[in-house]
């Protein structure tokens, strides 16, 4: 399976606006526990580690 990093989120800005509304009022370590468990959740409903070991590989290129 290939990670899909084309654009796949009917309404982005949507999606966006969610996120950045849930970290509103959270301190930088809340922020980042938020994070951490937004990722794990939804690495658990990906399922494929595979897939997932291709985005953590394409999240930490960037940096």
């Amino acid at each position: 399976m290939r990670l899909e990093t084309e654009p796949n989120i009917p309404a982005p800005d949507d999606f966006y606006q969610a996120l950045i509304d849930a970290h509103a009022g959270l301190d930088d370590r809340r922020s980042a526990a938020l994070n951490a468990r937004l990722v794990l959740l939804l690495a658990n409903h990906v399922g494929d580690l595979e897939a997932l070991r291709e985005a953590i590989a394409l999240a930490r290129d960037g940096l």
